[in-house]
């Protein structure tokens, strides 16, 4: 199959109530690509190390048991419309399971990622930066 990718910018910003429509496994496939981004930019621009080492840091945050710790410290941060996204992506039907972590760590990793995939997508970085910086 192909795509056709001509028309489309990097970091293109679409329309908050069009992401807000989108299916919370979609929000989540996309805000786990813009989470585990954010998390290897920091880690780049704050440390010195070797890329093996890099990426043993990087999954334990972008793990699904990683993510369930984190959004149990950024959880009362969450707006109204937040969380209703949330809600949606923890209690969405989902393809896949995870190997590593509990059926509620990967539901609830889902609903957070379902957050950061709606926040980027609606061009809202500096809120994911608000949600993240001083907590990872």
């Amino acid at each position: 199959m192909c795509y056709n990718f001509s028309m489309v910018k990097f970091n293109e910003v679409m329309a908050r109530g069009r992401a807000k429509k989108l299916s919370p496994v979609v929000l989540a496939f996309v805000g786990d690509a813009a989470y585990s981004l954010f998390v290897r930019e920091g880690l780049v621009l704050s440390s010195d190390h070797k890329t093996g080492e890099l990426q043993k840091m990087s999954s334990a945050r972008v793990s699904a048991k990683g993510q369930a710790e984190l959004f149990s410290r950024i959880e009362a941060k969450l707006t109204d419309e937040e969380r209703e996204i949330f809600l949606r992506g923890r209690n969405a039907k989902k393809p896949t399971r995870s190997k590593s972590a509990s059926v509620a760590e990967y539901n609830v990793s889902t609903g957070f990622e379902a957050v950061i995939g709606f926040l980027y997508l609606a061009g809202d970085y500096d809120r994911i930066s608000e949600l993240l910086t001083d907590e990872t």
